[in-house]
């Protein structure tokens, strides 16, 4: 996200309630109003169609198709994730714009490919008694969703954050629109009308990048040269992916707690729900953490390498690391505040909630926990955002990777210990990884102008 600092500053600079509003209203839409309209959308679609698709588990079908659709579109692009967007931010920094256009096209034709071939190959194997139209139209929307994150990725590389959120806007409004008109012929009609949304959020997303930055070359492969790519920003956008999603996975497929939907897909009436509803608590701290680390953090980031480069004083240099410091854990500590006062509120509001949505109270304490463990997500974003300022790529790789063998062998041993135990996997995971981020990034700020002046 760096570069959104400076509209932050802007909004903070006024000094007033208004400003500091505004401010985090528009963090906020930014880091969480992407994914806030898809799951909504979603969620409009399977409601507005219940009285009218026939029979009523179509609609259910549907939203499980959508949620593989996504889960399968997200582990598979998170190989290149945080490694193509690091790219494209290398090449802008270095005023070598014309090769974004042409690698962008490189990589595009490339997760194509990827996503094609293995969406087949999944299609041939594991749906053999499903429908011809339902194949292609969950084809279409892996291929089609895995190429609108390649494209979200890059309009983030250059900084385009709230074309962002206002495309995805628009074209989940599309998606809702098409699938209602469509939702007369059942499920096959509900998939259409993503795909069409979708489709048109792409074409608006690959007009601008196209529009923005031409070049003399249609496509290259620039980003598969040898060191230019980092293969630790790799392996972690795959493992973090699949790590936020293992415990999911592992109810959906486990006999006591999944059930088969359509074909292979399986879902957790009683796990899925809940932790829909946890995350939607994280928007406040994700707003809080964006303002922190993106206004106060990155001011003294900069002042401290300036300084270091420029020749600044000993003296001035441990004082901007001081200061460096001091925001990190003042950040910290208010996305922590932030997200207690979140679960709190969960904790009153819980049981009306429940109520308010027709489900039973016995989801309140895996809705209690799975709160927990979104609040703890939260500050984990902000450990591993501070990593990648400080380019500690090997630090982060280590974390996730922790994090996905411990939320999988956590997930499968509460499994065991019976219902009262489910989300405390995934709570207890993320917990551990945490504290140890904490400890592992005390120990790089203690060493900072040892590792800064002595390792380059």
């Amino acid at each position: 996200m760096a570069g959104i600092g400076f509209e932050l500053r802007k909004l903070l600079k006024s000094d007033t309630y208004s400003g500091l509003l505004q401010a985090y209203l528009y963090a906020g839409v930014i880091s969480s109003g992407s994914w806030v309209l898809s799951i909504v959308g979603v969620l409009i679609i399977g409601f507005m169609s219940l009285s009218v698709v026939v029979p009523d588990f179509l609609v259910t079908q549907f939203q499980v198709s959508v949620t593989y659709i996504m889960v399968g579109s997200l582990v598979l692009t998170g190989v290149i994730q945080l490694a193509f967007t690091r790219f494209i931010a290398d090449r802008l920094y270095e005023g070598n714009e014309e090769i974004v256009m042409p690698n962008f096209n490189g990589l595009l034709l490339l997760v194509m490919a990827a996503s094609g071939g293995l969406g087949v190959a999944a299609l041939f194997l594991f749906f053999g008694g499903v429908g011809a139209a339902y194949k292609l139209l969950l084809l279409g929307g892996f291929v089609a969703m895995c190429c609108i994150w390649v494209t979200t990725l890059a309009l983030s590389g250059m900084k385009y954050y709230k074309t962002i959120v206002v495309m995805y806007g628009a074209g989940y409004a599309i998606s809702v629109l098409a699938a209602l008109v469509l939702r007369p012929f059942g499920l096959e009609g509900l998939l259409a009308g993503f795909i069409i949304g979708h489709i048109v959020l792409l074409t608006g997303m690959l007009s601008l990048i196209y529009r923005d930055y031409p070049s003399s070359r249609f496509v290259a492969f620039d980003f598969l040269k040898k060191g230019v790519m980092y293969p630790s920003l790799m392996v972690s956008g795959f493992a973090y992916n699949l790590a936020v999603w293992s415990d999911k996975i592992i109810f959906w497929f486990h006999p006591d707690t999944g059930q088969n939907v359509i074909g292979p897909l399986r879902a957790s009436l009683i796990y899925d729900f809940p932790i829909f509803l946890a995350y939607l608590s994280v928007i406040p701290g994700m707003a809080v953490f964006l303002v922190r680390m993106e206004t106060d953090f990155v001011e003294y980031y900069q002042k401290f390498y300036d300084s270091v480069r420029e020749g600044g004083t000993l003296e001035y240099i441990e004082e901007m690391r001081d200061e460096m410091v001091h925001t990190i854990r003042q950040g910290l500590g208010e996305i922590v505040k932030i997200q207690a006062i979140a679960v709190l509120l969960t904790f009153v509001l819980g049981p009306s909630l429940l109520r308010w949505l027709g489900i039973s109270e016995l989801y309140l304490p895996l809705l209690y926990v799975d709160v927990v463990a979104a609040a703890l997500q939260v500050v984990l974003l902000g450990l591993l955002n501070v990593f990648y300022y400080l380019d500690k790529r090997l630090n982060v790789l280590a974390l996730v990777l922790f994090f996905l063998a411990a939320n999988a062998i956590l997930t499968v041993a509460t499994l065991k210990l019976g219902a009262t135990f489910y989300g405390y996997g995934f709570a207890l995971s993320l917990l551990a990884t945490v504290v140890i981020g904490m400890l592992l990034l005390d120990r790089r700020l203690e060493r900072l102008e040892y590792e800064t002046f002595m390792l380059q």
